[in-house]
């Protein structure tokens, strides 16, 4: 298992991030995000599924396994992972959602301290009836979803209608899309502007839990 590691190592938590379905953990989305998070005093490790690091030996570009398959590389992944500390895992888009599925388990067994979604994908992009929220009712673990308002797998007005967690805390992007992205003539700000107040935000929630 190989990270990639952003920010000091005797950090007071450290956030484990996997990448989303399309794209691998050191996509410029990915390193800036990290980047901000580490200046804010995080340490971030990041790696990648399987499937994602085959395409850097030449292998095919396909499509994710079985989401249970990826829940076991996750585990793999943070029973590999060096360090002490506090840890908080989670991920962009699909990464977030693998994390959610073991968050409560591990969080039982006092293994993280919480779970931080990057872009939940509520749903499938054009199918809102096909949710993905069944587990996220009860779930347990203190939990930050970061998500655009325009969010095509889940916009503010979809998402008010859930039925989630009251440990779930959701912080949103005034017009972001899938990547929390505005349309800077709508808004006057760039992605830049929105990852670094997604990352203040996370900054002030992970260190409360730290």
């Amino acid at each position: 298992m190989e990270f990639l590691f952003d920010g000091d190592p005797a950090a007071r938590a450290t956030i484990l991030l996997a990448h989303g379905a399309g794209a691998d953990m050191d996509t410029p989305w990915m390193a800036a995000m990290a980047e901000k998070l580490a200046e804010r005093g995080l340490r971030v490790a990041r790696f990648e599924f399987a499937y994602m690091a085959g395409r850097r030996s030449g292998g095919s570009k396909r499509p994710p396994p079985k989401v249970t398959l990826l829940a076991e590389e996750y585990r793999a992944a943070i029973a590999a992972l060096p360090g002490d500390g506090r840890l908080i895992i989670g991920g962009k888009s699909m990464g977030g959602r693998v994390a959610s599925l073991i968050a409560d388990e591990l969080f039982a067994e006092g293994r993280i301290a919480g779970l931080l979604c990057l872009g939940y994908p509520f749903h499938p992009t054009g199918k809102p009836e096909t949710l993905r929220t069944e587990h996220l009712a009860a779930l347990r673990p203190p939990t930050l979803i970061c998500q655009g308002t325009r969010d095509p797998f889940g916009t503010r007005e979809e998402v008010a209608g859930y039925d989630l967690s009251r440990a779930i805390a959701l912080h949103w992007l005034e017009d972001g899309d899938h990547d929390l992205k505005p349309r800077k003539r709508e808004t006057g700000l760039t992605l830049d502007d929105h990852l670094s107040s997604t990352a203040d935000a996370i900054a002030r929630w992970a260190l409360d839990l730290a």
